[in-house]
């Protein structure tokens, strides 16, 4: 029996481009044979041989907003933003543990990433530039701010410029407050719904062709939002 395929929350679409909602628990692209993924399943509503181009990912335990190349024109200029970090990201976490900071103030994370290959877990290893070394450390930047606290968790907002594997979950868990659901980066909490309490809520892009500014937001998840009431309240 084949798997169901998830339904699709399309934000826009265009001959160049789409923007959608990857639901978590679903790969974004290169899963086993057999599983799903957001390609696998844009490509099945695609007529046989039309090109996409994946120009970013998200963790498959991550939800939120992707943006997806319908052409190769688009792909490249797509590829180009995120590579120039013209892209604006904004993302919703629920964390347990103390947050490093007062309520609503933003604070800058400049961190170096490193991941052995055949590692699962990405690590926080030094806070210097290391760019220049491909198969060494990545520097990592995000700034982050808590919007809400309530008991044991807190809602953070995150705006990284960088795209390392794993980086808010090691950058947040480092700091001593993994994301709900993150048991590979310490968390004993369950994430309600499944996957992780990490939603890319917005990504800001100029469009491909006519180089508009274009903006797609997604909200946090309904079950996020009644299990921690006190910390969605007002939003």
């Amino acid at each position: 029996m084949k798997p169901s395929l998830p339904a699709l929350d399309v934000l826009f679409e265009d001959d160049h481009l789409v923007a959608l909602v990857k639901p978590a628990g679903l790969p974004t692209a290169n899963a086993p044979r057999g599983v799903p993924s957001l390609f696998s399943v844009l490509q099945g509503r695609r007529p046989p041989g039309a090109f996409l181009g994946i120009v970013s990912r998200l963790d498959a335990p991550v939800s939120g907003v992707v943006v997806v190349a319908k052409t190769r024109s688009a792909a490249a200029s797509l590829a180009e933003q995120f590579r120039d970090r013209t892209v604006d990201k904004s993302y919703a976490a629920v964390v347990g543990g103390r947050f490093p900071a007062p309520l609503g103030q933003w604070v800058d994370w400049h961190d170096a990433i490193s991941r052995d290959e055949g590692e699962r877990r990405s690590e926080i290893v030094t806070a210097q530039d290391t760019e220049a070394d491909a198969s060494g450390p990545r520097p990592a930047h995000a700034r982050a701010r808590v919007v809400r606290r309530a008991g044991e968790v807190s809602l953070v907002e995150l705006e990284p410029s960088t795209g390392r594997r794993h980086q808010l979950r090691v950058q947040l868990a480092s700091r001593g407050c993994p994301i709900v659901g993150d048991r590979l980066y310490g968390s004993r909490l369950p994430c309600p719904g499944g996957g992780l309490a990490l939603h890319a809520a917005r990504l800001a892009i100029d469009h491909p062709v006519d180089g508009r500014r274009m903006t797609f937001e997604s909200p946090c998840a309904a079950a996020w939002q009644k299990v921690f009431p006190s910390l969605f309240s007002g939003r």
